[in-house]
């Protein structure tokens, strides 16, 4: 492991990170981070420091090195290596809006929407392909719930049903 020399703080740099190693509301991560470049500053050992902030020394001397070439920002994650999103968000605006339009108001034969029928719906219509189960992660994304229709029994249409049914 090879220590790494702190650049000097500026007094807003000082300020912020002092500010965001107290936070009770900041991501905890960045208030590690903080409290490590603090404890840094204040010239104490990273060995020590690792054991305070529950990381290697190794990973001290990494965060050093991010601030010292970044400052705050270096702080923070880098962006993740990923997929990208299957639907653009013009296409999401659209199935989101669908959603939200009622079925008889476009001309079809009921009245409330199933996911399996908005589904069937996007795919034929809008000409956009996706299962009924990315889509009902694209609409709970957007905060909309679809619930399974519910089934109320009432009396039998068979006026004789309890004689046939026996004791």
């Amino acid at each position: 492991m090879r220590r790494r020399e702190l650049r000097a703080l500026t007094a807003e740099e000082s300020e912020k990170l002092t500010r965001l190693s107290r936070s009770q509301t900041a991501a905890h991560r960045l208030v590690r981070r903080a409290t490590t470049i603090l404890k840094v500053a204040e010239g104490q050992p990273f060995e020590v420091i690792a054991k305070t902030v529950k990381c290697s020394a190794d990973r001290v001397s990494y965060w050093v090195k991010r601030f010292n070439e970044q400052g705050l920002e270096g702080l923070e994650d880098k962006p993740r290596a990923g997929r990208e999103r299957l639907y653009s968000q013009q296409e999401r605006g659209q199935m989101i809006a669908l959603a939200r339009t009622h079925p008889d108001g476009l001309g079809l034969a009921f009245g409330r929407w199933t996911l399996s029928r908005l589904t069937e719906y996007i795919n034929r219509q809008l000409g956009i392909t996706i299962s009924r189960a990315q889509l009902g992660r694209v609409l709970d994304a957007e905060g909309l719930r679809w619930y399974q229709e519910k089934t109320y029994f009432t009396e039998r249409p068979d006026p004789q049903f309890a004689e046939k049914r026996g004791p």
